[in-house]
């Protein structure tokens, strides 16, 4: 294929073991330093600075400075829902003879609850998903997925400064596939804008060296009052 995108090169990118293992990590939502990928790679840190240094010239990370220090993160959500969607792909099937396969990571938590590059998913995330849609708070239109004007009234009350999120880049909110449940959860600035007010709340925090997320008891009865699943339109 000559005359369409080099999607060989960017494969070859993430397809580099320490390289897809740096790219997971940054999946978390939080900007590493090259010491810090370098430990997740298991490599030393001239070989890893190559490798983020490839990674960033193709457009996959983009790097910003502190002081004396370097921070890396995903370069974009696009970058997010490609590697979201590779994940979903290179899950191996759970199931056996007579029983359907089960995608998705086989880690209880990760499956329960985590985050997609700084927004909510597993089955939490959807069901967040699924109590805003049947409550009227989110519609399908043909130019994606909106927040209604009941949903910006809910929004609000829960502590989301719409104000805030307005005129920000990349769309205020969209449907994102998630990879275990394969169902859609919610995506975009209003995703993540939810998931950091989840966080504030203290509802559940981030396992350290991985993507899930745990709620506290007290969470998960403030998170089934918030987006009760099987709500009715109001």
């Amino acid at each position: 294929m000559t005359d369409g995108p080099d999607i060989a090169r960017l494969g070859a990118l993430i397809g580099d073991p320490a390289r897809a293992l740096m790219l997971g990590a940054l999946m978390r939502g939080q900007a590493l330093s090259v010491g810090e990928l370098a430990a997740v790679a298991g490599l030393g840190l001239p070989t890893a600075s190559s490798h983020l240094a490839q990674l960033e010239a193709g457009g996959l990370i983009a790097a910003r400075k502190q002081g004396r220090h370097k921070y890396l993160s995903l370069a974009s959500d696009q970058v997010a829902d490609l590697l979201e969607a590779m994940m979903g792909l290179a899950a191996a099937p759970q199931g056996g003879a007579g029983r359907p396969p089960r995608p998705g990571p086989r880690d209880p938590a990760l499956r329960e609850a985590r985050s997609c590059y700084r927004h909510l998913a597993g089955a939490q995330g959807v069901a967040l998903y699924d109590s805003l849609m049947a409550r009227g708070y989110l519609a399908l239109a043909p130019q994606g997925l909106m927040l209604t004007a009941p949903g910006r009234e809910f929004a609000t009350g829960f502590g989301v400064d719409l104000a805030a999120l307005e005129g920000g880049r990349g769309p205020l909110c969209r449907e994102c596939l998630d990879w275990s449940m394969r169902r859609s959860h919610l995506g975009g600035r209003l995703g993540r804008a939810f998931l950091s007010v989840i966080l504030a709340r203290h509802w559940a925090a981030q396992k350290p060296d991985s993507r899930a997320l745990i709620f506290t008891p007290e969470g998960r009865r403030g998170f089934a009052q918030a987006f009760p699943i099987g709500a009715k339109p109001r």
